[in-house]
């Protein structure tokens, strides 16, 4: 199309990948190639990896891909599945067309009901999109003290207050997974969502080195909140957190937030990414209160003729029987079952 050459590639053109991507101030951390790595190794996803090319050979774009198929929930692409951002990334306007009509015949011939483009901007009426989700994110200050200082008086009180009950910071790496999976396993048990396996998250750090931390919080030396946290390069995200119900009394969240984000500005972040929200639910207004404003997000689709927009979410009443269901299950169950189910699961 227009002189670009778009093609499926493996991991021999990793370093390609990657060197277009660090040269593009607009990539999301999840434009890397190490992500690939982490959706096939941990989650055991299919993945289709497109480059754009010129006449010439010089990368002009990439669009990462990855497909989920089962009999439960469908066959679709997702660009890119189990975090926030993807999307095309494109050099020009007609290696951008090249990347998401070469996307969007690929999801056809492979018969999948959809392709979904997790992007920042708007694409264009001739895309349907959804605009329900906003980022929201928080902008650092230079250091702790500053950021500590710029919360309202009751926010820095519930943030002190899980250390007067006892409460304790850890930093750290893959050593800490194990107390992270216990908090993050059973949170999602109670809320009814399939757990991911713990070979997802020890793929993240191994392939994301010191650009990813975890932290936790321990009441009586027993995890009671825990987080995973990415750095990329001036943002700090975090995917994922938990915490115990049963130390939701004591704040313990509170303290875990306090904490990763001073990790945060310890890294030299400048901005703090607490995750996307619908605005105006109980999430968006913890996030808001600590000063977090809203980014907009949008999803765009290339839907098979005759499909609907995809409802696979948590919110939709056609599973609210099987989220009360899994809320009874043991942990241990709900860790065996979960990870071959959360796996199909955007």
């Amino acid at each position: 199309m227009n002189g670009v050459n778009v093609r499926v590639i493996d991991d021999r053109e990793a370093s390609r990948w990657d060197a277009f991507v660090a040269s593009d101030q607009r990539a999301s951390n999840y434009h890397r190639y190490l992500w690939r790595q982490v959706m096939e190794r941990g989650c055991g996803c299919r993945t289709h990896y497109l480059l754009a090319e010129a006449g010439d050979g010089a990368v002009l774009g990439v669009l990462p891909l990855a497909q989920l198929q089962s009999r439960l929930f469908g066959n679709f692409l997702v660009s890119l599945p189990y975090f926030n951002y993807g999307g095309g990334l494109a050099a020009t306007a007609a290696a951008d067309a090249a990347l998401v009509g070469r996307a969007a015949d690929l999801a056809s011939a492979l018969g999948a009901s959809h392709l979904e483009l997790r992007e920042t901007v708007p694409r264009g009426e001739q895309w349907p999109v959804r605009t329900d989700k906003v980022a929201m994110v928080l902008p650092l200050a230079g250091d702790a003290d500053a950021q500590f200082a710029a919360f309202g008086a009751k926010l820095r009180s519930q943030v002190r207050r899980p250390e007067r009950e006892g409460a304790t910071v850890e930093r750290g790496g893959a050593d800490l997974l194990d107390r992270f999976y216990a908090v993050f396993a059973r949170n999602m048990r109670d809320l009814g969502t399939p757990v991911y396996g713990r070979e997802f998250f020890r793929a993240i750090m191994a392939g994301a080195g010191d650009g990813a931390e975890v932290v936790v919080v321990s009441v009586n030396g027993s995890p009671a909140a825990a987080g995973l946290i990415v750095h990329h390069r001036e943002t700090t995200e975090i995917p994922w957190a938990s915490s115990l119900r049963e130390w939701n009394r004591v704040g313990v969240n509170m303290l875990l937030y306090w904490a990763v984000i001073q990790a945060a500005i310890a890294r030299g972040s400048r901005w703090f990414d607490f995750g996307r929200s619908t605005e105006g639910a109980g999430t968006y207004r913890f996030k808001a209160q600590w000063g977090a404003q809203p980014r907009p997000l949008y999803w765009h689709y290339w839907l098979r003729d005759g499909q609907a927009l995809p409802g696979l979410s948590p919110s939709n009443p056609r599973f609210a029987i099987a989220i009360e269901a899994w809320r009874r299950m043991p942990v241990w169950a709900a860790n065996l079952v979960g990870p071959r189910i959360v796996r199909y699961l955007p």
